[in-house]
């Protein structure tokens, strides 16, 4: 038998990486609730605050608990360093206004979650940043629409609710090749689907609210990448409050003990989905990264495991076709949210994406009668059944 170092699983690593044992020898990570922490003597308050040494200060900065969990996300997402934040849209807001000032400009990708977007249109035009959206149909616009005061690129693959991809690996290249930073939402697909970092991303950003939680119990953000971006975003973090709870970081992190496990039910039944209704009289197209009708499903192939957990219908007859489905489904839940055990239904052209545009939605194919599914964990026969009934059929 050989006696040579092992590289730890994703699994392994997502299970054993925890916090040490404190003198009560648990099995479990305790909760740390506590806002603040006490100091040897006067030299060793200094040298925290100076940042010479590492240690707790105050739990707006770090907890043994949100350690915790930064640790292993960057692990899973192969990330040198990491905050945690209050919220998935924390997350976005301080990976990108910690890098910026007026003057400065950002590139985007169209295709963005409906906060995201109000961000980039009314928020950050009010303190001079601009910002251009790029096409994924088109790459020359990419390069095009560079500028010399670009300081960051903003994407998300698979995007939401459309589920465009975006190549990573030639994205990041042009990235490096400027100097300038690739962020990457990947939300959807979770390190255990898709890895950008590994594939010239600078910085990735969740919304843990979703997958990584698991359950929709609980809010969380979370920014994974290298030390020199994160160390801007920390000084940010730190000084503007966007911190996570002790609690929802001891949460989030047992969650993420069974995300794999997780994700592959939420990929099978999701597959299953996409393969039964492709093709069904009610509908006018099924969109899956993983569904070989997918526009990109050679990219969705290559830099991704699996197809990522949400499946994409549109009915024919609009709105009026998407009120009836909304209002018939039975088991399956109506909500916002996404990646939860429970399936859930979403019409983004009235709810995520209702302030965007007519023309907006229009650009990146968010029709009236578009539904997102977020595929849960039940028996994927009942999901199935639910779904049918409520197209009428």
């Amino acid at each position: 038998m050989s006696n040579a170092p092992h590289d730890p699983h994703f699994e392994t690593l997502a299970i054993r990486t925890q916090t040490p044992l404190s003198a009560e020898r648990e099995h479990s990570v305790p909760l740390y609730l506590t806002s603040s922490f006490q100091f040897d003597d006067a030299e060793h308050a200094r040298a925290l605050f100076a940042e010479e040494m590492p240690g707790n200060i105050y739990s707006r900065y770090a907890n043994p608990n949100t350690d915790e969990l930064v640790r292993k996300l960057c692990l899973l997402e192969g990330g040198d360093d990491g905050i945690a934040t209050a919220s998935g849209m924390s997350a976005v807001f301080t990976a990108i206004a910690a890098r910026v000032s007026s003057g400065d400009h950002v590139l985007a990708s169209r295709a963005l979650f409906g906060s995201t977007h109000q961000l980039f249109t009314r928020i950050l035009p009010k303190w001079g940043v601009a910002s251009d959206y790029a096409d994924v149909s088109d790459p020359s616009s990419w390069e095009r629409l560079l500028r010399p005061n670009t300081k960051l690129i903003f994407i998300e693959t698979p995007s939401n609710p459309g589920l465009e991809l975006i190549d990573l690996e030639w994205l990041g290249a042009l990235a490096q090749s400027r100097g300038i930073p690739l962020v990457v939402d990947n939300c959807f697909a979770t390190p255990y689907l898709q890895r950008p970092l590994a594939l010239g991303a600078s910085v990735v950003i969740h919304s843990a609210t979703k997958y990584m939680d698991g359950q929709g119990r609980a809010l969380g953000g979370a920014i994974i990448g290298t030390k020199e971006y994160l160390a801007d975003c920390r000084f940010f973090a730190r000084h503007t409050g966007p911190a996570m709870s002790a609690f929802n970081a001891w949460l989030l992190s047992k969650s993420l003990e069974t995300l794999a496990v997780r994700m592959d039910r939420h990929c099978s039944n999701a597959m299953t989905l996409a393969q039964h209704f492709e093709g069904h009289p009610m509908l006018e197209a099924v969109r899956y990264p993983f569904l070989p009708s997918h526009p990109q499903y050679a990219l969705a192939q290559r830099q991704m495991s699996q197809g990522g957990g949400i499946v994409v219908l549109v009915l024919k007859g609009g709105l009026e076709a998407g009120r009836r489905f909304l209002d018939r489904v039975r088991m399956v839940s109506h909500s916002a949210n996404l990646g939860d055990t429970r399936t859930i239904v979403t019409h983004p052209a009235s709810t995520t994406h209702s302030k965007l545009t007519p023309a907006e939605r229009e650009a990146v194919a968010i029709s009236d009668g578009l539904i997102r599914v977020s595929v849960g964990l039940e028996h994927v026969t009942d999901i199935i059944a639910d779904l049918e009934q409520a197209l009428g059929s």
